[in-house]
């Protein structure tokens, strides 16, 4: 393999033929990824449904390696949501991406993986934290208490990449994206992260021609927002060209007010609807702002515009069939 430096850069280029081990390839960021790397022409990518193969029971997983014995993984599975979800369900949340994590990475390392990129979450940052989050900035204070569990997984995840690699070279990494949006999100009405939770309470309000939508909390916290095949993009680049020890944060380096993107998806789904402001609800962290410099200093940078990717989003999701679902969790 050339890992020759080329402008401070570790050039790692994987052939066409290797076995490439997507970990939740269902999900928003798994289903991105295949397609990027199918676009990009790999060949020979791997996936494993969850009847296939539970990724918490290190013992399958082990199994799994050793009968398919992928050359690269890119660990994005896991047990996602938003505020509701992370608040009524902090168990599941902490134990289903500790041990996701952990059988994984062991198992890459037992069968001699070449190359490992885990994904974690900017939840990982402290609440107070100044603005833009740098990578340094990791356990420098007490995290945002609606997500704690899910945070300290993702944590443990970027601790467990730095153990294997320095006690026995693994070429593990980690990057951390900023909040996501795109095809093949979760539409649920609670359970979702906010741009598809909003998307479809405007598309519901629409279709039942209401005129007003409820949002949650007061409009005020700051969000930085990347589209997912952004992020697809960005854990390519970082397989071929990042081998370090530090985790990388990538984002677009942008953020608006959820006031903003609630008008925003407004314009969008239902022109000229009115937004209420539900402020007996939590609002989160008040600013989530990733500092990029790092990620855009190798050689990459996000290009898909926030409008625009909303579009797009709403687009998909009229092209699954949801135009007519009222109260049916997608």
């Amino acid at each position: 393999m050339d890992n020759s430096v080329i402008d401070g850069q570790v050039r790692q280029p994987m052939h066409t033929d290797a076995r490439i081990f997507v970990a939740g390839h269902r999900g928003l960021v798994g289903a991105a990824v295949i397609k990027r790397l199918l676009d990009a022409g790999y060949r020979n990518v791997i996936t494993a449904t969850r009847d296939q193969l539970d990724l918490r029971d290190q013992m399958a997983v082990n199994y799994w390696f050793k009968a398919n014995r992928p050359d690269y993984v890119f660990l994005v599975a896991g047990t996602v949501g938003g505020i509701y979800a992370n608040s009524t369900r902090p168990a599941e949340f902490i134990y289903d991406n500790l041990m996701i994590h952990a059988t994984v990475v062991h198992s890459a390392w037992m069968h001699d993986v070449t190359k490992l990129l885990y994904l974690g979450s900017s939840c990982i940052y402290p609440r107070d934290v100044a603005q833009p989050m740098s990578e340094e900035a990791l356990l420098t204070g007490p995290l945002e208490p609606t997500n704690e569990p899910y945070a300290i997984a993702k944590i443990a995840g970027i601790k467990l990449c730095e153990s294997y690699r320095r006690q026995y070279g693994a070429s593990f990494i980690s990057a951390m994206p900023t909040n996501l949006y795109g095809p093949n999100d979760n539409f649920d009405a609670e359970g979702g992260h906010v741009v598809p939770m909003l998307m479809r309470r405007f598309h519901e309000a629409k279709v039942a021609g209401e005129g007003a939508v409820s949002v949650w909390g007061t409009g005020s916290p700051m969000r930085e927002l990347m589209h997912v095949e952004d992020l697809a993009d960005a854990c390519l680049f970082l397989m071929e060209h990042y081998d370090g020890q530090q985790h990388v944060n990538v984002g677009t380096g942008i953020d608006v007010t959820i006031r903003e993107l609630a008008e925003t998806i407004r314009e969008v789904v239902h022109p000229g609807a009115a937004l209420e402001w539900d402020t007996t609800k939590p609002d989160g962290a008040p600013r989530k702002l990733l500092d990029v410099s790092k990620i855009q200093a190798l050689g990459w940078r996000h290009s898909v515009d926030l409008r625009d990717g909303i579009a797009e989003t709403y687009e998909w999701f009229l092209s699954q069939g949801f135009e007519t679902l009222r109260g049916v969790s997608v």
